[in-house]
């Protein structure tokens, strides 16, 4: 009931505001459910929402407001988060539990949410527990605002496709494994759009070009996308124009999302939607068409193969990816107006992920320290001034090579800093790190060890900036990102059993000023749980300035 007449009185002051030329509003309501779903051809228990798997679309222009409501109808606790969206001065809606209490079973939560200067190809997700690997999850597409040129004539269409790995067992059985101190099987499958092989078509005309924009949403492996007999030209990766280089085939990590054009300029047949698992003794592929409709002949020959562990072949193909300087971004201004080379960095951040062994039973942590869950949301925590959830500075800005501990980890940072962040992987498997509320530019990535010396070989002009980045075996990559938005945020494996194990922690964005230009308020609808229980949502700074 609270949760509603909050929703109503939101709705009349939107309605008001939308009057005085805010930026518009965009409704959307959510009934999550579990239903039976045959990704693989035999029944599954899936999360549906609206009774879609995948979920429906969300469909934006740059700083529109979204009005998501989200009715949680399974039987244990919920949450969504939404992979890139940047949330700007609002981690309270960032879907994570360091940042929101769970939706309880049979209630409903309304996230606000704004695509505040953003454009671009995202996705939405459940983040509690093991749910991402039922399903629940969909695509988001920001566009540009009329006015804003874009660096490519407008597509004849525009596709989404979510693809990724997929298991037989059920995300209950698969947290039960991890929780037992082993190690996830290997997949059993590959799905493009929640469905197997040929299991999903994309009808084009001839001589024309389509947007299809590509998120692996899989919880395990990099995959492979490409289509067979047709190039493609990558224009954007995570909300930023990129330089238009063509490739047969694309490397997609655990998180990522990437733009390309595709043109129908072949002979009229069908074609083979090919995505593929990297880096992977047993090489799973799966299809989808790619239909012309002048065609009277379906797909023939095999599907075409792909990379398969090649790791040389993806370090080019990912140091290729770079930021187009001259396009548009959200604003009007050219992207490259931002100049980041030219800016000293104010702290350098190490993080090395490793694989320990703690209690008999298979961890992960970064930095020594493998992260577990409070009993109450750090957000929460935090702004309420709760003792004893957790601890700034419990994860160490450096690797110490000490015996890996559990802990709430935070690490604290200034609000406005400009920081280094070396991402150092001595394992022999591919990392993917994803950092909510932030994008950082992808300035450097090698093999071995890195040093001070490894800044020599940086991308100070036109690296690509985005929220999610691979770190190969035995490699780094180091990014450079600046500070700009206060609040609490996930900095985490995309590896979903990496992350549900420890491989994650929190950036406490702080500034000692209180003022609304810097952080809104925690929004009236707002869950309260654990020792949060029983506070009040009404504004708590009393030297807040307007």
């Amino acid at each position: 009931m609270r949760n509603g007449l909050c929703y109503l009185l939101l709705l009349m002051m939107m309605v008001i505001g939308s009057s005085k030329g805010e930026s518009p509003y965009r409704f959307y309501t959510w009934n999550v459910t579990y239903g039976d779903i045959y990704p693989l051809g035999i029944k599954q228990q899936g999360i549906l929402i609206n009774g879609q798997f995948p979920g429906p679309p969300i469909q934006a222009v740059t700083n529109d407001n979204l009005i998501i409501s989200v009715y949680n109808g399974l039987d244990d606790p919920f949450l969504i988060s939404w992979d890139g969206i940047q949330h700007r001065r609002n981690s309270w809606q960032d879907g994570v539990y360091g940042t929101n209490c769970p939706i309880p079973a049979g209630q409903n939560f309304t996230y606000i949410l704004q695509a505040k200067d953003q454009i671009g190809s995202y996705f939405y997700f459940p983040s509690l527990a093991f749910h991402k690997a039922a399903g629940g999850y969909g695509g988001i597409r920001v566009d540009s605002r009329p006015l804003i040129p874009v660096p490519f004539p407008p597509p004849a269409g525009d596709f989404t496709i979510l693809a990724g790995d997929w298991f037989k067992m059920s995300h209950t059985d698969l947290k039960a494994v991890l929780d037992s101190g082993s190690n996830l099987p290997f997949p059993d499958g590959l799905l493009i759009n929640g469905r197997g092989s040929n299991g999903f078509t994309f009808t084009v005309d001839q001589g024309n070009t389509y947007r299809f924009r590509i998120s692996n949403v899989g919880i395990a492996t990099t995959i492979n996308f490409r289509i067979q007999g047709h190039n493609l030209l990558l224009v954007e990766t995570e909300g930023v124009h990129t330089l238009q280089n063509t490739y047969s085939s694309l490397d997609v990590h655990l998180g990522q999302s990437y733009s390309v054009l595709i043109t129908a300029d072949q002979a009229p047949q069908d074609y083979y939607i090919v995505v593929s698992t990297r880096f992977t003794s047993q090489v799973l592929t799966t299809t989808s068409i790619l239909h012309y409709s002048n065609s009277a002949n379906g797909v023939s020959g095999d599907p075409p193969g792909g990379p398969t562990t090649e790791i040389d072949w993806s370090v080019d193909q990912a140091r290729s990816i770079r930021q187009n300087l001259t396009a548009s971004g959200p604003r009007p201004n050219p992207q490259g107006s931002y100049h980041y080379g030219m800016v000293n960095t104010t702290r350098t951040i190490r993080l090395a992920n490793t694989a320990p062994v703690i209690g008999g039973k298979q961890r992960y942590a970064v930095n020594s320290v493998s992260f577990i869950p409070a009993d109450t949301p750090l957000k929460l925590a935090d702004y309420f001034k709760i003792r004893g959830v957790f601890t700034i500075g419990s994860i160490p800005d450096n690797p110490t090579g000490a015996d890996a501990s559990l802990q709430t980890s935070v690490m604290g940072a200034d609000y406005r800093a400009f920081v280094e962040i070396v991402f150092e992987n001595a394992e022999d498997t591919v990392q993917s790190w994803h950092i909510d509320g932030h994008i950082f530019f992808v300035v450097g990535m090698n093999g071995g060890q890195w040093s001070s010396d490894s800044r020599l070989i940086y991308n100070l002009r036109d690296a690509v900036s985005r929220c999610t980045v691979q770190v190969y075996p035995n490699s780094w990559t180091a990014v450079y990102m600046p500070l700009d938005n206060v609040g609490m945020w996930n900095i985490r494996s995309e590896n979903w059993a990496r992350q549900y194990l420890g491989q994650q922690f929190y950036l406490r964005v702080y500034t000692p000023t209180l003022s609304f230009r810097d952080e809104n308020p925690i929004p009236s609808n707002a869950l309260l749980c654990g020792q949060a229980t029983g506070h009040s949502t009404q504004l708590y700074y009393p030297d807040m300035q307007p």
